[in-house]
């Protein structure tokens, strides 16, 4: 699946495929996440709603 991140290095948005739903856990709330890498192998992250994570991760 693919998905837009935003590349901060750049200061632009790629489309690039999820390597991994992820959930950012802290006393009160829940974060949804998905992983992925840029062309020169740089970590990205986009940080989504419950739904889309749960589509995602189906």
């Amino acid at each position: 699946m693919k998905h837009k991140f935003y590349d901060v290095k750049t200061k632009s948005a790629v489309e690039t495929e999820v390597l991994e739903c992820v959930t950012f856990k802290n006393a009160s709330r829940t974060s949804y996440a998905f992983k992925g890498k840029t062309a020169d192998g740089r970590s990205l992250t986009a940080f989504v709603s419950k739904e889309v994570w749960d589509k995602a991760n189906k």
